[in-house]
């Protein structure tokens, strides 16, 4: 039956979705069939960055018309919302840190800051952040072993200094605008409907290259209602995955906390989005996003810029990204 079910699937997404639609049949990991190695070689640690290309970039920096300029990012300061027992701490050693030196008495500032700098806040989910227990090892994109790169001060592989930056075309999803809502609710699945629906609705379409931002009201709460924040969230569930990962994106991001929706649809399957994204595809994951001011302006295509920290052997990256219209 899946055979035939394969031949009448034409399209490059119809057999994509095929894919994913089998995944969960395979007993052969606990994400499904073996992933590796990655359609960009058996030493590839970019995954969908390698997507972007100079004509990506051409073409995204046509999309700027007014020159306007929309911060994404939060604000790191102390109070937000932070998952599980992840911190944040920032002080300045002495006030003035140094000086005052020479004829000029010059004085100076440093900051001493402490916390899990690439998972907290606005912040971009590396390769090296997620992975799956397969035996007594760990596996991440690609099918490399924890216990071949996994170190203390560092990963040897999929650190974050290889990504390179991102410049490319930016969509923005609107889910609650399409469903009339203020914001929707932790539980809350966002499914293939609502994304084929709002993008109807917007006039755009999702191509590969692209960076895909998903509104779900959800960061309205962001340092108003911190504990209902982080209690859960409404996200893409696995159906919503794949159909992302057929349309060769090389980016999602959210104004949530996982981009996924907690409480996950299926309860023994903790943060199962994650993996598909980034263990399965090499998609990166751009949580905690301000995406109001943009959905406000209704601008659902830009040119979006990103370049996260060059932190050699990070798990991940803080940073503001933009777009621009």
């Amino acid at each position: 039956m899946c055979s035939k079910l394969a031949v009448a699937l034409s399209s490059t997404i119809g057999l994509a979705l095929l894919g994913f639609a089998l995944f969960a049949a395979s007993p052969e990991t606990p994400i499904g069939s073996k992933w590796w190695p990655s359609e960009w070689g058996a030493d590839d640690q970019r995954g969908a960055a390698n997507r972007l290309t100079p004509e990506l970039t051409v073409h995204a920096a046509r999309l700027i018309s007014s020159g306007k300029i929309y911060p994404l990012g939060r604000t790191y300061e102390h109070g937000m919302p932070l998952p599980g027992k992840r911190h944040f701490s920032l002080t300045i050693p002495g006030s003035p840190t140094g000086g005052p030196d020479g004829e000029n008495r010059v004085v100076y500032h440093d900051d001493l800051f402490s916390g899990e700098i690439g998972q907290i806040g606005t912040q971009l989910d590396g390769l090296g952040h997620i992975g799956v227990r397969m035996g007594c090892d760990d596996y991440f994109y690609n099918g490399f072993r924890r216990s071949d790169f996994g170190k203390p001060y560092g990963l040897e592989k999929l650190g974050i200094e290889n990504v390179g930056v991102f410049f490319t075309r930016g969509v923005l999803v609107d889910v609650a605008a399409f469903k009339g809502i203020e914001r929707m609710k932790a539980g809350d699945v966002v499914t293939v409907q609502d994304f084929e629906g709002a993008l109807k609705s917007e006039g755009v379409q999702v191509a590969e290259g692209d960076v895909v931002l998903i509104r779900t009201g959800h960061g309205q709460l962001w340092m108003k209602d911190n504990t209902e924040f982080s209690a859960g969230e409404p996200g893409i569930g696995m159906a919503a995955a794949g159909w992302l990962s057929a349309h060769k994106i090389v980016l999602v991001g959210s104004d949530t906390w996982a981009t996924e929706v907690v409480p996950p649809e299926n309860k023994d399957r903790p943060f199962e989005v994650h993996q598909w994204l980034l263990v399965r595809n090499g998609i990166y994951n751009l949580e905690n996003l301000d995406l109001e001011q943009l959905a406000h302006d209704r601008v659902y295509e830009f040119a979006f810029v990103f370049a996260p920290l060059r932190l050699k052997g990070a798990t991940g990256s803080p940073g503001n990204p933009i777009a621009v219209r």
